[in-house]
């Protein structure tokens, strides 16, 4: 039997793996998180305005809210930045990671900025007594509905990038929301959505103290705001974290893979298919496979060339393709009947 046992890593396409495929996901990601950071800014300085005025410690945990936000917007700024960069020799699969990594770092400033000073604005609000004035809750609550639009249409223009990805895909937008790539995008909806229920928690707040003269209803509602970014810092901390150390593709998408070489006339066995995502828009496949006898050493470098483009071709964020002939049954590999669609084995 012809079978020589080699590795094949060069990329299925003539493209450097995460550079032009993952420009597009980040174009329409960079103008989302520019309008967040923007909206976010004004609306923090205005919140600001509105708590010194005030003294409101809702509407104060709201402001720490957008500043939080605003970091977090200025990390993913950057995380699209350097994940674009080229691979080189220190980092010969890419820099699509740094995209996890700034989420992971976003994620870290909402729990820290916008949670635990949410919680300590709790706590020196349950032990105040004495009201403030009306009109400076006015002036406050007028700050809140401006903030309440605002985020309102960042919060839009997230969620139809999310519908627009969707349709590209061809899945739900709930299910996009669970299985897409973007980290950016996913913490932009989560900073955008816990700050559309901020806003609506820190003016139920005033507005009860006003209604009561109780201000341990804005201390209920700056505990809720600060458990709300808590919720979401975890989330998003743990999904950067599974990205880090390494997660593979969907199941479905693992067994597509192997329907697909087995399909091939060449292919006996699949024994080990492994898949690991690299960036938003790179993937690594590494697959050792069992040919049929027959094939010699120098039509093999052939097939193995034309079963990487044949991958890629089909599902381009597989960039890094690699193949690893192998003998199975020297390997302990139980072989296995496969079921071909108007194939015979060779």
């Amino acid at each position: 039997m012809g079978r020589r046992r080699g590795e094949d890593s060069s990329p299925g396409v003539g493209e450097a793996p995460g550079t032009a495929s993952e420009a597009a996901p980040g174009a329409g990601t960079a103008s989302t998180i520019v309008l967040a950071l923007v909206s976010n800014l004004v609306i923090a300085a205005a919140k600001a305005a509105g708590a010194l005025i005030s003294g409101s410690p809702a509407l104060l945990s709201e402001a720490a809210h957008s500043v939080a936000d605003s970091m977090n917007e200025v990390f993913l700024l950057t995380s699209l930045r350097r994940g674009r960069r080229v691979p080189d020799r220190k980092h010969p699969f890419g820099y699509g990671k740094e995209r996890y990594f700034w989420s992971l770092l976003a994620a870290v400033g909402i729990f820290i900025t916008g949670g635990c000073f949410s919680f300590y604005q709790a706590a020196k609000a349950w032990r105040q007594t004495s009201g403030e004035s009306h009109s400076g809750y006015i002036i406050g609550l007028s700050v809140l509905a401006v903030a309440l639009l605002t985020e309102g249409g960042s919060l839009a223009k997230a969620v139809l990038q999310l519908r627009a990805e969707a349709r590209q895909q061809g899945r739900s937008t709930a299910a996009q929301l669970r299985r897409g790539t973007d980290p950016a995008l996913r913490t932009v909806l989560a900073e955008d959505s816990s700050a559309v229920l901020g806003v609506l928690l820190a003016g139920a707040g005033m507005a009860l103290h006003m209604a009561t003269g109780n201000p341990r209803f804005e201390a209920a509602s700056a505990l809720c705001i600060g458990i709300l970014l808590v919720v979401v810092a975890v989330r998003l901390g743990r999904e950067a974290e599974h990205e880090l150390i390494g997660q593979a593709v969907d199941p479905e998408v693992q067994g597509e893979l192997r329907d697909f070489l087995l399909q091939q006339p060449e292919i006996d066995t699949v024994p080990e298919l492994l898949t690991m995502r690299m960036g938003p828009a790179s993937t690594l496949l590494a697959a050792r496979v069992d040919l049929n006898g027959g094939i010699d050493s120098e039509r093999l470098e052939d097939v193995c060339v034309r079963i990487k483009r044949a991958i890629t071709a089909r599902w381009p964020a597989f960039d890094q393709v690699f193949l690893d002939i192998t003998d199975a049954e020297a390997q302990a590999h139980p072989r296995t009947d496969r079921a071909r669609t108007g194939q015979q084995a060779q």
